[in-house]
């Protein structure tokens, strides 16, 4: 017995295939059907009220993959009863997006009906595909709904986001990844009760897709194609047929946009944190996804500088040391290296004594006025008789002279009683109480 035998023809069948992927035929089709999101269209929520008001204008959706984009924008479409048409960051240049809001304008002159235009992966427009959007947006000629997996306030530019009202969607939780797998599975559109899976084989599915329906679903459908059936016809699907269907997973993680930097924040916030197990975490995270392992111990180096400083003068050694041997060393070697020199720097003491310092320093003198060499410190000719003249520290006792060197008493570093700063804390108590007794 075939999976697909007896079911209706898919809504959206892909070219030269005969059967749409599971996902695919399983997206909803009204407003009710959608699983999560309760914080943007539960009962009373802004843009469940601008759907059901017909009163929507247009909206800049962005969310993880698999999170519902692109089915809220066609399920929006149904709903207010509006011609919908789709292109993509990728696909539309300036000529191609030109003649589809031209003829969205046409289309209301002659039919009187709005046009929702949706563009998937709207952050890869440039400056002037944006800007050929702005006055059809402005002018109501079309309703455009972008869907992004990146933060559009970085990626998209700001006079078509103060256009636009901004939805955030988050992942779907392990209960709701669920509750879509169990209505594929008895769907008629899906899998049409062929299929039996076992509670604990779904819920692992539902956890290692991280809240992407897409994949999930992508996921079950391999799992049953694969799987001989009973002598009933019916497939029979346990953890171990599911585990087996899914791939290495996918980390969310885009390179020099979103999730690269937020991961490498709450990194380097664990480090100086002083949270050895989420820093490791969240160092494998970066690694497994494929970030460069130059780039982890680039910041590891300055971290060193800016949150340990002098608390452990050896923090900033082991940092170099670890960039060092990262770059003759590579990967997957490498990842020792950088968890030893990561452990090492989060369970340092910290302080950002030194950091804090050169920035006020440089602060003012960028602000202030900027102070003259006392001539006894200068390169030049020894001062004249009678006037100030440099002294040797090392001619003293103790190796100190009482003497300034800059012409202000403004204190820029103040080091903490953390680590090896306590000891330069106190030495520096010390000469201060010698310049006092003198």
């Amino acid at each position: 017995m075939d999976l697909f035998d007896g079911q209706p023809e898919p809504a959206r069948p892909r070219a030269g295939a005969g059967t749409a992927p599971l996902a695919a035929r399983m997206r909803p089709q009204r407003l009710q059907e959608i699983l999560g999101q309760e914080h943007i269209l539960g009962e009373g929520k802004l843009l469940r009220r601008a759907i059901e008001a017909d009163r929507l204008g247009s909206i800049i959706l962005y969310g993880p993959p698999g999170c519902g984009k692109t089915t809220l924008a066609e399920v929006i479409a149904k709903t207010t009863n509006r011609r919908f048409e789709r292109t993509s960051g990728v696909l539309a240049n300036v000529a191609i997006l030109r003649k589809i809001l031209e003829g969205a304008v046409h289309w209301k002159k002659m039919q009187g009906q709005d046009t929702i235009l949706f563009i998937d992966e709207i952050h890869r427009f440039n400056k002037s595909q944006q800007d050929v959007l702005l006055p059809y947006v402005e002018n109501g000629d079309i309703i455009m709904i972008g869907a992004t997996t990146h933060n559009p306030f970085f990626f998209i530019n700001t006079p078509l986001n103060s256009r636009s009202q901004i939805f955030q969607l988050k992942p779907l939780d392990e209960t709701s990844v669920v509750q879509v797998l169990r209505r594929a599975l008895a769907a008629p559109a899906g899998l049409n009760g062929l299929v039996e899976a076992t509670d604990d084989g779904l819920a692992h599915l539902a956890a290692v897709c991280e809240g992407d329906a897409r994949r999930a679903l992508n996921a079950l459908e391999i799992a049953a194609l694969t799987t001989p059936p009973r002598d009933d016809g019916i497939v029979p699907l346990t953890r171990h047929e599911i585990e087996e269907s899914v791939q290495k997973k996918a980390v969310v993680y885009d390179h020099d946009e979103d999730e690269h930097y937020d991961t490498i924040s709450a990194f380097i916030k664990s480090v100086r944190g002083s949270d050895p197990n989420a820093a490791v975490y969240w160092l494998a995270k970066m690694l497994y996804a494929g970030e460069d392992p130059r780039f982890i111990a680039r910041r590891l180096v300055i971290l060193a500088s800016e949150d340990i400083g002098n608390a452990d003068p050896r923090g900033i050694t082991v940092a170099v040391s670890a960039m060092q041997a990262v770059d003759f060393i590579g990967m997957p070697e490498a990842r020792i290296t950088l968890a030893q020199a990561t452990t090492y720097l989060a369970c340092a003491p910290k302080s950002n004594a030194a950091y804090l310092a050169v920035d006020a320093a440089l602060a003012d003198v960028e602000n202030g006025r900027t102070l003259p060499v006392p001539k006894y410190l200068q390169s030049g000719p020894k001062p004249d008789k009678g006037e100030v003249k440099y002294r040797y520290a090392h001619d003293s006792e103790g190796h100190f002279v009482d003497q300034a060197y800059v012409p202000t008493e403004k204190i820029y570093y103040a080091p903490t009683d953390h680590g090896y700063e306590e000891t330069i804390r106190k030495r520096i108590e010390y000469w201060n109480s010698l310049r006092k007794k003198k």
